[in-house]
């Protein structure tokens, strides 16, 4: 198969599983929500950087280690569920919480918004989305298996050198329009409107992934 094609390939399988919901999704809709379009175009920045960094991973080959090794697999996939089950904690906790906005500029447009005097800078917002995109260790070996169905056994350098950046501009990209289509006035009208059971809500689907990824884990 041309390089071009396999290249083709290996991004539409990962295009399609960057887009199937998922805590990253929540989390960056919660950011940009709650927040505003900047803190939410940085959450989309730090999904970026996660999948790229995963994608790194699955091509030096680090996560066959993750695959061979059991312990540290399971170690990785609690560590990473107790993450998700910990924000759903506190996103739960606080969904009864009233969040004040400024009217005037929900009414002028998609701005940026301030939610709340303590509101998430552009680093906090970036770094609790690459940490929840990293708290999955099996987005790292589905990484790996997309490589090893779709690539060659000897594939070309210029396709590994490629593949990580080409992944951030795919999870960036989709989860940049996440955050602008969350980000607009209606969207936080609506969220404002049913704000403690959307909160639940997303506090319930990210614990039960979170548990779930512990489950799965210690399932013999």
């Amino acid at each position: 198969m041309h390089d071009g094609l396999v290249l083709f390939g290996i991004l539409s399988a990962l295009l399609i599983g960057a887009v199937s919901p998922g805590p990253s999704f929540v989390m960056v809709s919660r950011i940009a929500v709650t927040s505003s379009r900047r803190d939410g175009l940085a959450a989309s920045l730090g999904m970026g950087v996660g999948g790229a960094l995963f994608a790194s991973l699955a091509v030096l080959g680090l996560t066959a280690l993750l695959s061979q090794v059991s312990w540290l697999y399971l170690v990785f996939k609690i560590a990473g569920g107790s993450y998700l089950v910990f924000l759903g904690i506190k996103i739960w906790r606080h969904a009864s919480e009233p969040l004040i906005m400024d009217t005037a500029a929900m009414n002028a447009g998609p701005q940026e918004i301030p939610p709340r005097p303590a509101h998430k800078s552009f680093r906090k917002s970036f770094g609790l989305a690459m940490l929840t995109q990293i708290s999955n260790p099996k987005t790292a070996i589905v990484y790996a298996s997309i490589f090893a169905s779709l690539l060659p056994a000897n594939p070309p350098l210029w396709i590994l050198m490629v593949l990580p950046p080409l992944i951030f501009m795919i999870e960036a990209g989709w989860y940049a329009i996440v955050a602008i289509v969350f980000s607009g006035r209606h969207a936080k009208r609506a969220y404002l409107g049913g704000k403690t059971w959307i909160d639940r809500f997303a506090g319930l689907v990210l614990g039960a992934l979170g548990l779930r990824l512990i489950t799965d884990g210690l399932r013999p």
